[in-house]
């Protein structure tokens, strides 16, 4: 049962972030969102690095809720003449809400990606802060 799942979508920084858990001695699970996207093919990329890492690789199916939640929801906007950024519903909704509910059904106690940010624990609470490198600060996206 791994301890820790991986949001990867094969690119540098989630591969990265999978490799420096695995060295570390976690039970690294990779997984890899299906967000019904044509053309992509992040899921060979993940599966490609998995396979290289010699650690387990999921495909999280994900394709409707996306599109009820994130993409409906920004096409509605758009057309009303606001301009939305569907990342911040995706990690609200998708990555932090569905997928994070879908990795500790697989066994997984924490989700890990490869975006730069601190987390920050006090007191039984824990946020994230901008990374200690500003010019490598992914804190915003997430």
């Amino acid at each position: 049962m791994p301890d820790v799942a991986v949001a990867l979508s094969g690119g540098v920084d989630s591969s990265v972030a999978a490799t420096l858990l695995a060295e570390a001695g976690h039970d690294v699970v990779g997984v890899t969102m299906d967000l019904g996207l044509a053309g992509s093919d992040a899921t060979d990329r993940a599966r490609d690095v998995c396979a290289h890492l010699g650690i387990p690789h999921v495909v999280i199916d994900l394709a409707a809720p996306f599109a009820d939640r994130v993409v409906r929801p920004f096409a509605d906007a758009y057309a009303a003449g606001r301009t939305p950024n569907p990342c911040v519903s995706c990690n609200e909704r998708i990555k932090f809400g569905l997928l994070a509910e879908r990795v500790r059904q697989l066994g997984a106690s924490a989700l890990a990606t490869g975006h730069y940010a601190r987390i920050v624990r006090e007191d039984g609470h824990a946020w994230l802060e901008r990374g200690a490198d500003s010019a490598k600060d992914q804190s915003y996206f997430l």
